[in-house]
Order: structure tokens, then sequence, then C-alpha cells
């Protein structure tokens, strides 16, 4: 899997009666905590993606049981369901009971498609529609089905309520999107997502607008695939999770059913290590293997070549198992394009193995990236023999790498920029990895044709970068994914962590590249949220039941306050905390796993400080601001003895501590600022310094909210 610096990191490195009792409501406890909102007001319609263009009208089409949607022009089974799929998730929206035959005025939303999609859904296809409303009723013009089942999409998101009833509003919407290629790649490997969560995924793909589900089907920690051909392959490399034949064709025919694309990826040469469990005649060295079912500093610090376990590029027995697995394997998936790895293989098997020395000698190849390369170019004959397109992360993007080889980037738009000014096509993925929870804000800025001021990505060593990109480079660049690496993803708490954050992505890979009003978006990914659990698509919901389990009680309004006030650890830092690396028997049932990645409540708190900091806040964000100081220090009074009298809930005493410091500290700046308290305080470097310490990850690995908040506050006094 590409995570960047992932080896640096991990080598250095029964509730009482208060909780039963408290009557202490949560600020913001109506809104959902998954997403900040700037306009907690916000009503709708909350398109997301935003349209290419968009044309309001006067008026407003109204919704009750007699709506209906007519099919026009070319048709297909397709369509049938996408409007039965349609009604019904309307339905779910509204709560309306539509008639199986309408009794009074039909309602009509007319569909009119042109013609026929291709028979596999091919990169650039037309997906554009037009959708047309009006007080009489809506219209919806596409060339194809894909336009259709997009446009769809688009007139769900426009009901809202008004006029005591629901409605939508007359408006002409031209709309078509930006990139061709708008993924979400799931791993399936280091936490086994069953069928009905992979489902899940693409059916809140469909509301985004998405349509390609990239499938990381093997890695070191499993191997989730069925090959009837090496049946070994599941059979000790998979734990007995893995996807049946027939349950990969269900994804592709259910995908398809929604405009989405299925890449699937077998990574090699290196994550390799479940293919060699039941096949160690693949791998550099001599077996035996086994799957990896956790991190430790120890591996990393003093690491066996097994660990790194890549498959013998000098065996021709290697490129006979892959001829034969990727004949089997491509004939599941229809698509033209297989993505084949080619991530993070360092080459210590190779280094060590002297027959795989002698041939690289024999053949000229002066390091181990030419090796790969090599490795790299064998495989996409391979691959290309079947029909297929070859797609490999950055590593295989090498001087001799065939053109039509596509990289999709985990370094960065460097490295993207690379490939595109030397002829290659690029898919970026660098920014959009969800699994390092930072925020749908930056996400939401990070373009696959701008070159970021300041990033961490790397281009190949000694390449020459290029700022800019010709029209013809710029072409080259199809598009992006938003990433879900699932080390610390169970299934359970999957779509809590994905979504709506992933919808960001997916606006900035369709809307015009002009749409980058932060605020506006927050605003409207709270209405997704909302839309997405009414159809069933659990994000920030899932905290309430976790944490009901772990208080073994319903009464939680205290520990929500605290679950509130504090995130998961951006990027890799949740490896670095003792008992916190990757171990996939572990359970993943704690705070820091039933958190969202953002917090709506902690979102307000930052922006309510800043206004005051800033000297621009009314008199009641003060007062809401103080309301929220006060509530940490009382949540913390009331929290301790039950916390510390939990064996779940005991790593939270520290926590619950930090916050209630955190509040003091931010309480008397706020007192100093409004002219309440004229005594001396304690120096701002002191309090800034505590601060400091105070937001730092605890054993627990959340992250303090409110300390940068409260410092803006300390710097801010007078």
């Amino acid at each position: 899997m590409p995570n960047s610096k992932r080896t640096q990191h991990l080598a250095v490195a029964v509730v009482g009666a208060a909780l039963l009792s408290t009557t202490f409501c949560v600020a913001h406890a109506a809104v959902k905590a998954s997403m900040p909102a700037a306009s907690p007001s916000f009503t709708g319609p909350a398109l997301v993606p935003l349209p290419a263009n968009v044309q309001q009208g006067t008026g407003r089409m109204k919704l009750d049981n007699n709506f209906t949607v007519v099919m026009q022009g070319y048709g297909e089974p397709r369509l049938v369901r996408a409007a039965e799929r349609l009604q019904q998730r309307i339905a779910l929206t509204t709560g309306i009971i539509f008639l199986p035959t309408a009794s009074g005025a039909h309602i009509v939303l007319t569909v009119r498609t042109a013609g026929a999609s291709k028979p596999v859904q091919e990169l650039g296809e037309d997906e554009s529609y037009i959708l047309q409303v009006t007080t009489a009723g809506a219209t919806l013009t596409a060339s194809n089905p894909l336009g259709v089942l997009r446009g769809m999409q688009t007139f769900l998101q426009s009901i809202h309520v008004a006029d005591a009833g629901f409605v939508v509003d007359a408006v002409t919407i031209h709309d078509k999107p930006r990139f061709p290629w708008r993924g979400f790649m799931l791993d399936s490997s280091r936490h086994f997502q069953p069928m009905t969560k992979v489902l899940q995924e693409l059916d809140a793909m469909e509301l985004v607008k998405m349509n390609v589900f990239h499938w990381h089907l093997s890695d070191d920690q499993g191997f989730r695939a069925e090959s009837r051909k090496y049946p070994k392959l599941q059979g000790m490399g998979s734990d007995g999770m893995f996807y049946t034949q027939l349950q990969m064709g269900q994804v592709v025919e259910y995908a398809h059913d929604r405009g989405i694309r299925v890449v699937p990826e077998f990574d090699m040469p290196g994550h390799t290590r479940s293919w060699f469990v039941g096949y160690p005649e693949l791998a550099a060295l001599p077996g035996p293997y086994t799957v990896v079912h956790h991190y430790t500093s120890d591996e990393f610090l003093h690491p066996d070549p097994k660990q790194d376990a890549a498959m013998d590029p000098t065996n021709e027995e290697v490129y006979r198992f892959l001829e034969d697995f990727l004949a089997e394997v491509t004939a599941i998936f229809p698509d033209r394009y297989f993505h084949i790895g080619g991530d993070e293989c360092d080459g210590k098997q190779w280094d060590v193995t002297p027959h795989v020395q002698d041939f690289m000698k024999a053949h000229g190849l002066k390091d181990n990236a030419a090796l790969q390369a090599y490795f790299t170019k064998r495989v996409q004959e391979l691959v290309t023999a079947r029909g297929k397109i070859p797609i490999g992360w950055d590593e295989v993007l090498q001087p001799d790498t065939p053109k039509d080889v596509v990289i999709q980037s985990w370094r960065g738009q460097q490295s993207l920029f690379q490939a595109a000014s030397r002829g290659y096509r690029g898919i970026l993925s660098a920014g959009y990895y969800l699994d390092l929870n930072q925020p749908a804000s930056q996400h939401y800025l990070v373009d696959p044709v701008v070159l970021p001021q300041n990033t961490s990505g790397q281009a190949t060593k000694g390449a020459v970068m290029p700022e800019h990109l010709t029209r013809e480079e710029e072409a080259r660049i199809l598009g992006g994914e938003a990433a879900e690496w699932t080390e610390y993803i169970t299934p359970e708490i999957l779509s809590n962590r994905a979504w709506p954050r992933a919808a960001a992505v997916a606006e900035r890979l369709w809307s015009p590249q002009s749409d980058r009003d932060v605020a506006d978006m927050y605003a409207r990914l709270g209405w997704l949220s909302q839309e997405l659990a009414t159809q069933g698509i659990q994000n920030g919901d899932v905290m309430q039941g976790m944490l009901e389990r772990l208080a073994s009680t319903t009464s939680i309004d205290r520990l929500r306050e605290l679950a509130t006030m504090v995130q998961p650890p951006l990027d890799y830092q949740r490896e670095e905390v003792p008992g916190q690396a990757y171990d996939e028997i572990r359970p993943l049932i704690h705070m820091v796993d039933l958190i969202p990645a953002e917090s709506q409540p902690a979102h307000r708190f930052a922006e309510l400080a800043h206004a005051v900091a800033a000297g621009t806040a009314t008199p009641e964000q003060h007062a809401e601001l103080r309301v929220r100081l006060r509530s940490l220090v009382t949540n913390n009074t009331e929290l301790i003895s039950p916390l510390q009298a939990n064996g779940m809930l005991m790593e939270l005493a520290e926590v619950s501590q930090n916050l209630s410091r955190t509040a003091v500290i931010g309480l008397g700046a706020l007192d100093r600022i409004e002219g309440h308290s004229t005594g001396a305080s304690e120096p701002t470097a002191q309090q800034q310094s505590e601060l400091k310490t105070l937001e730092k990850l605890t054993s627990a690995a959340l992250r303090n909210m409110a300390a940068v908040p409260v410092a803006e506050l300390v710097a801010a006094q007078p």
C-alpha cells in the first residue's frame, strides 16, 4: 500500500451514576457531529458536487404521492432500475408513500435518453446531462444512460422542504464532469470488508457521481479474491475471509447499474506476503511465509528480509503463474484498466539473494529500481495481452516504462506532473487519503493539475520537475481517487470515516476548478451527511451506539460532550503511540475509533475562538464560547470518577482532564479580553507552552481540539 513514510514512523517508535443522571445537553447535539458546518441553519437544495452551470428559474415543483418517472427515447433494464431506485430514494428522503397508480394529476420527471452507453463502461464516456425544472414538472435529458444516472442524483439532491411540503426549485442545470476519472479506493486486505459494506460504498459513490471503484484486493495482510486456478492464494493467504468469483461479479454488476467502473488491484512485486503463504516459490527467498496481522516497532528496527518479501523477477515460473492468474481474474473484471500496484518494493530480498544479483549483473540492471522496471515491463506485457491497460503507483515510472502504463501518484503533484511531462497519463491520490483523518477542507483544495506551493510530495530522484503543464500534458491527468486504507478501519466504522469527507474529493473532480468556497462546501456536506444517513449509509451516526456500548448505558451526554472535542490522530501519528500500531486482531472499539475524523462542535468552537481573538465576535458569540468553555470544566468534574471506574473508559480520564485545564486557561483569557479580570495572569509564553503539552496525543491516541483555539485566545489577551 502506498503509505508515505510508514517505515520511518514505525521505526521510531461499570459507569456510575454521574453518567446515568446527567441532564447536560451537548452543544449542537442536534447537528451531526460528523462534519463541521459553517452555517448550521443551511437549507437545501444543497448540491454535492456543484453542477457546472445553474440558472435559477421562478417558482417550485411540488412533490406528492402522484409523482412518477416517465422514460422516453432509448431504453434498457438499467434505466428502469435507476428510475425505480430514484423513486425509492425520494420516498426515503421525503417519507412520501408513492401510489402504484397515480390517482390525481401526474407530477412527472420525464427522462429522455438519446442512445446507449458502451456495453462495458469506458473512460471518458459522455456523462453530461440537462435538468430542467418548472412548476409543472421536470425533464432530464442525456445522450446516454450515464448522463441520466448523474442527473437523477442532482434531482434527488434538489428536493427540500418549502411551502409546507417537499419541493424542487425551478432551475435549468447544464452539467458535466471536469475529470473523467473520479474514484474511490477501498482496501479490503488489512481489514476485510464484507459484501454489504462494499455495496454500501457503491451507493454512496453514486450519490456524489464518483465513477471508478478501485478495489485493493491483495497485500501482505490478506489475499481477498478467489482463484480457482491457484486456490491456495485465498485458501492460505486470507484467513478464510475473501470474495468468491460470484461475489466479485455481483459487485461489477451492482457498480455498472450505478455508472461505476470496477478496477481491481493485485499489488506486485512487493506487498505480496499473502501470495507466498500458499506459493512460496514465487518469492525471491524460500518460505515459509505468513500473512501480516500486526506491525511492531521491533520489526522495523530489526528488519528481516522476509518481512519485505517480493516476487522473484528472475524466475520465469513467476511469469507463467501470473499469466494464468491474470487470465482468470481479468475475465471477472471487464474494465479496460487493471492495477498492478508496484509501490514500496525496497528490494531487501533481492539484495541478499545471490541468483538475483547475478541476474542483475548479467542483464546490466544497475539497481533495484531497474530490476523492478524489468519486472513491470514483463507484467505489463501480460496485462496488455489480456486486452487491459495497466495502472501502477509512482514507483513503476522508470526511464523505459511503456507509455501505455497509467501512473497513480501517492507522492504528490510533482510526481504526477513529471509523468505527464514525459507522456504518461496519471491519476492523483496524494492529498486524498481519507485514512489520514485530514479535514475535508484540505482534500477539497487539492487539485490534480495545480502544483501546491508547499508540499511533501516527491518526484523521481534526479528528474526535472516542470512547474506548469502544457494543455496537452494537463489532458493526460485523468483525475483522482479518494483512498481508504483500512489498518484502522473495520466494517463497523468504514462509512463513518469515509463519508461525507470523500464527497469533498468527488466535488473537486467533478465541479469547475473555480469552485473553492470552503465554508459553502462544509455547509453542503453537512446536508449530505444527513442524506447519506437517510439512504442507510452510516457516517457520524455510528458514534452514538458505540459510545453506549462502551459506557454500558444509553445516558451518555457527558461522554458525548467529551467525544465532540477530540479527533483521531492525523497522518501516521497513531502508529507512534505505544500499543496503537496496526493489529488486525485487536478490536477497534475505543473512542479514537468511533469518533468521526472531523467534529462539528469542535469546528464551531474554533470559529468562536477565532472571532473573539480577532475582535469580530458578537456578544452572542462571546456568550456561546463562555458556555462551551465552562461546560468542559463541568464535564470533567462529572466524568472523572466514572471514567476511572470503567476499564474501557479509563484511558479517557487524562483526555478529560486535559480538556478541562485547556478550558480553564481559555476562560482566563476570555475574561481578560472582555475586561472582566484585572489581576496578574500567568505569562503568555508559559500558557502557550502548557497548551502545547495539553495538545499532545495521550495514550488514548486522541487530539485535544480545544488547545489550538484557546492558544489563539491567549495570544489575543491584553
